[in-house]
């Protein structure tokens, strides 16, 4: 009986010192407002907030700020600007209003949100190019002329994403008033009996350690869910063939956790099948995984299936290119280019360096980019029937010098530089492999516009805001994209929860009496 007691005893012992060393890892923190996730949209939002004097944590999964963005063309679509003046290619927002209604229009669903896209066209100049120029972002010279658009709107940024968000999480950090918490995966939202949010609960990355982050206003800045396969294929698009295989290309942590977030606090949720997904994707020759791929183009090359023949013009508008690569046998095409092409091969935010180092100079790369003196034995190095291949190249010679693309109408169809190619011509010659790729949100969490989450009857969930890719970027796309609204409309919907967001909290604290030094918990040490 004494052996029993005291194994009894030993066990309780054991008991309560676990229980104590769970609660000791259970923080508290309190906080002004949460901003979850550090990309472009949240700290669009967090530089609002630091404008003012409001004690703002970042809860970011990753290791450092930026998301997808840092590693993007650092290419927004922006209406009205000196740089449209100064190229001779003024523009005007109604014109713009038109394009961004007609590409992204959806015979069988609602399309575009109206009122968003008025807003976007009429404020781009004010709340985004000059916004930027303020903290000195460059903008390079020339404004490009992207699909769909009526004029050029596609302004590049000097650095690309690196260029674009450097000088925003620096502006973010002048103050001080912003706490950033790198390596915390926010979990669940915490609200009151009254459905009111009252925080986060969070757990750190690398020991486990719960954290739950209070505040009365808390802003989803989370991104898409193209890097959650499942959830792709949940909401594939129905008009759509099902590619037999697909490459990742979304952010690394764009796995739609805020969306069950969102969704766990009642939001409503619209045009999830509204994906943009890209054919121009090239197998990461770093990633370990083998699952995750590169957008990567060149507009002077030719794109043939496993017969060796084309099989559509070749542009860069995905709403048309996408469907007829999905249905290709195998889901897999190869581009065919030339020497002189290879010196344009595009891979978004690689640098002209990186693209030959990492790709045309890489022996990992060889399953994927073929090399050879001539088109038949480039085919074999590609799997290709030569003859076929040989043939197609040839033909299409002959209709770049005779100005008409006789097959598919690419020469000459419009003002972009991939309907005006050369010939393929000068040895060696190239061979790319690429295959569907998981890329962009365009439906998402339904909000209005102030960016205030809705549930399911329409009405705002007090003190839940989200902004970016989470939201589909607001619905200014529709179906489909205007390239350059993502990070535009990130930027704009950040900053819009972030003065939207100031609004609620100075009116909760004028409703609600001061809170004593004694209840506030201790803050986070900033990593």
């Amino acid at each position: 009986m004494k052996r029993i007691a005291q194994a009894a005893l030993l066990l309780l012992v054991l008991v309560l010192s676990a229980s104590s060393a769970a609660t000791a890892a259970e923080k508290q923190y309190r906080h002004d407002v949460l901003v979850v996730g550090a990309g472009i949209a949240g700290l669009s939002a967090v530089w609002e907030l630091t404008q003012k004097d409001v004690d703002v944590a970042v809860i970011e999964m990753a290791a450092a700020y930026g998301g997808t963005g840092l590693t993007s063309e650092g290419a927004l679509c922006i209406v009205g600007t000196p740089v449209q003046e100064q190229a001779g290619e003024p523009d005007d927002p109604q014109v713009a209003y038109r394009d961004f209604m007609t590409a992204g229009r959806d015979e069988n669903g609602p399309g575009p949100d109206a009122a968003w896209v008025d807003y976007y066209v009429k404020s781009s100049r004010r709340e985004i190019y000059d916004w930027l120029a303020g903290f000195g972002v460059h903008f390079e010279k020339k404004v490009i002329l992207m699909p769909d658009n009526s004029v050029p709107r596609w302004h590049k940024v000097v650095g690309k994403g690196r260029g674009l968000l450097e000088p925003i999480y620096r502006e973010c950090r002048k103050s001080g008033k912003a706490k950033f918490h790198f390596g915390v995966k926010a979990v669940s939202l915490i609200r009151d009996k009254d459905g009111r949010m009252t925080g986060v609960s969070a757990r750190r990355i690398k020991d486990g350690a719960v954290v739950h982050y209070h505040a009365p206003v808390v802003i989803l800045a989370t991104g898409g869910f193209q890097s959650n396969l499942d959830m792709v294929r949940k909401y594939w698009p129905a008009d759509l063939p099902l590619p037999d295989s697909m490459l990742i290309g979304g952010g690394l942590n764009a796995t739609g956790s805020g969306h069950e977030m969102a969704e766990a606090a009642g939001a409503r949720f619209a045009n999830m099948h509204y994906q943009l997904n890209y054919p121009t994707g090239l197998k990461n020759p770093f990633d370990p995984s083998g699952r995750r791929g590169l957008n990567a183009y060149t507009d002077h090359s030719i794109w043939v299936n496993k017969t060796g023949k084309r099989f559509m013009s070749e542009s860069r508008d995905t709403r048309k290119t996408f469907p007829q690569v999905a249905r290709q046998p195998g889901g897999t095409y190869w581009a065919i280019f030339d020497d002189d092409a290879r010196k344009v091969f595009h891979v978004s935010g690689w640098s002209k360096e990186a693209i030959e180092a990492r790709l045309f100079n890489n022996p990992h790369s060889s399953e994927v980019v073929k090399s050879a003196p001539t088109i038949k034995a480039l085919a074999a190095a590609a799997d290709l029937p030569p003859e076929t291949l040989d043939e197609t190249v040839r033909r299409w010679n002959e209709m770049v010098a005779a100005g008409r693309d006789a097959d598919f109408g690419r020469i000459g169809a419009s003002r972009s530089s991939w309907a005006h190619p050369p010939k393929i011509e000068k040895p060696p010659y190239y061979a790319v492999r690429f295959v569907p790729l998981t890329r962009k949100s365009m439906g998402g969490v339904v909000i209005d516009l102030s960016c205030r989450v809705l549930n399911a009857l329409g009405k705002p969930i007090p003190g839940l805001y989200a902004v970016g890719e989470l939201t589909g970027l607001a619905g200014v796309n529709g179906k489909c994209t205007l390239e350059g609204t993502f990070l535009g409309a990130s930027i704009l919907t950040g900053r819009v929860a972030g003065r939207a967001a100031l609004t609620e909290l100075r009116q909760a604290q004028t409703d609600s009496p001061p809170s004593s030094s004694s209840e506030k918990a201790e803050k986070l040490p900033e990593r």
